[in-house]
């Protein structure tokens, strides 16, 4: 799946077969990351790994943060993680995947991070909304090339 560059656009003409050889890797690349990226959290949440507090540590987060009902919000935030990612790494019901975790991390965005401003590095909600972004786009996109919905030729 090599998509054409208009080299008269480019500014440095010579970079468009590289840019036409990359093409049919660069969604397929971020949408596995996307997914990768979200089953380690998940671990924690669910299985404690990973210096995570498991289910228990997870709900107890939760409750002191007035996420409530705290045992439902930590199964649904952990799984949404950990299968959502599975999910859109694989490329197997992609959309449903991508839908869970952009609802999951634009509620994390908002409710757990938005009162401390933008920054990430002072506990603001920039680090989940970019996230929530990306996942947003899976989810418009779908698995494409190189994922299972492809495969079996449905797609939601």
């Amino acid at each position: 799946m090599t998509a054409k560059v208009d080299r008269s656009k480019l500014i440095i003409p010579a970079v468009a077969p590289l840019y036409e050889g990359l093409n049919c890797i660069a969604y397929p690349l971020m949408r596995i990351v996307v997914g990768g990226f979200l089953i380690p959290h998940g671990m924690q949440k669910l299985f404690g790994a990973f210096g995570g507090g498991g289910i228990e540590g997870t709900t107890a987060g939760f409750a002191k943060m007035g996420l409530e009902p705290a045992p439902l919000m930590a199964l649904l935030a952990g799984g949404t993680e950990f299968f959502g990612g599975i999910l859109i790494v694989l490329g197997l019901f992609t959309r449903i995947g991508a839908a869970a975790a952009t609802i999951l991390l634009l509620t994390v965005a908002i409710h757990v991070h938005y009162a401390n401003g933008f920054f990430a590095g002072k506990g603001g909600y920039e680090f989940a909304l970019l996230w929530a972004v990306m996942a947003f786009y899976v989810f418009i996109k779908g698995g494409q090339h190189c994922s299972l919905d492809r495969k079996i030729g449905k797609e939601f």
